[in-house]
């Protein structure tokens, strides 16, 4: 069977011109533009605010602050990040290495999957509950498992420890939050 070339492009621009090819595509972007406005805001206002807090608290103790890593230090952030990815990961010998993996694991996604029940936009929402609230309250309890695990995987007293107290921390504002929500 041969295809004729022609016909097939004549056939994709056809398509591609019709109003409901359109839509789809501008509902699309419409639904990307808010995310990254707020992806892009949220990130800016990290980078500023961490780069105000290194710039106080070096006037504050009256040192120099960050100033080699761009124009007024504005890219220490970014070096910051990069030597944070290229750090070396280790894991304790005498632990669990499974849960001392995992334990970060689930906290990490079980605050991203709290973020589904969150509106991002006028009737533009990821899981459109009519429970959002309590279902966000519920996903976002499960973080301190998670910290529990890490360090109790990490075979250390201290670890432990300092898994526990941020367990401890982590449940201590959900109970005022829940009790705000009601």
């Amino acid at each position: 069977m041969i295809i004729d070339p022609t016909e097939v492009q004549v056939q994709d621009i056809n398509s591609f011109s019709r109003l409901e090819s359109l839509k789809e595509v501008y509902g699309i972007i419409w639904v990307l533009v808010p995310i990254f406005t707020l992806v892009l805001g949220i990130t800016i206002g990290v980078l500023v605010i961490v780069w105000l807090e290194r710039e106080i608290s070096a006037g504050i103790q009256q040192r120099i602050g960050p100033e080699y890593a761009g124009p007024l230090g504005v890219l220490q952030a970014l070096a910051d990040g990069t030597k944070l990815l290229f750090k070396e990961n280790l894991i304790p010998s005498r632990g669990d290495i499974r849960l001392f993996s995992i334990g970060p694991s689930i906290s990490v996604i079980s605050i991203l999957v709290s973020y589904s029940v969150i509106p991002f936009g006028y009737n533009f929402v990821l899981a459109d509950l009519n429970i959002g609230v309590f279902l966000w309250i519920a996903i976002s309890s499960i973080a301190p498992i998670g910290l529990l695990m890490s360090g109790y995987g990490s075979n250390n007293k201290y670890s432990f420890l300092g898994g526990l107290r941020a367990a401890a921390q982590s449940i201590s504002y959900e109970i005022p939050l829940t009790l705000c929500v009601l």
